[in-house]
């Protein structure tokens, strides 16, 4: 089964980090969730990086705000893909953690979502995943056609709407 490690530095990330979670759970995909910090507890993260493959985690998703180096450290640490998430923060409205985490050194490279893109944290794992497991692929056309179709009928609408102006 495929399996996903969602990381936070803090357990206030979970409201950002929950819609990758129930994205997730939406694909099938086994998650792990935990708080581990850069910062604070440094070799719990490298621990968890250098034994995350042998634990059957295929990817990475690291939640952080501010200095935001969670990702970067565990990229550090494995070759599974990281995916960073920035989290939104009081003084810069996540611009801080955004560039924390985008701005990697060469050869530690972290892929990274939009500030508090959680959705689309996990859709991207979803995709990573897909690459070996044809039915994860499968659920992510359909999502993508449902997507089309709201999207189509939101037109419709408005089209509608503009009739009567």
């Amino acid at each position: 089964m495929a399996k996903v490690a969602i990381l936070m530095g803090s357990k206030s990330d979970f409201p950002v980090v929950k819609p990758a979670v129930q994205v997730l759970k939406d694909f099938g995909i086994e998650t792990s969730v935990r708080v581990i910090s850069a910062h604070r507890t440094p070799n719990e993260a490298h621990e968890f990086a250098a034994n995350a493959e042998k634990e059957g985690v295929e990817a990475i998703i690291c939640a952080a705000g501010k200095a935001a180096h969670l990702g970067g450290v565990i990229a550090a640490y494995t070759t599974l893909p990281v995916i960073g998430l920035p989290v939104k923060t009081d003084m810069m409205g996540g611009l801080d953690s955004l560039l924390s985490i985008v701005q990697m050194p060469s050869g530690i490279p972290v892929a990274t979502v939009g500030v508090n893109g959680g959705e689309n944290a996990g859709l991207l794992a979803a995709q990573i995943l897909a690459l070996r497991y044809p039915e994860i692929g499968a659920k992510l056309k359909e999502h993508k056609k449902k997507m089309a179709q709201k999207t189509n009928a939101d037109d419709a609408a408005l089209q509608d709407e503009l009739k009567n102006l």
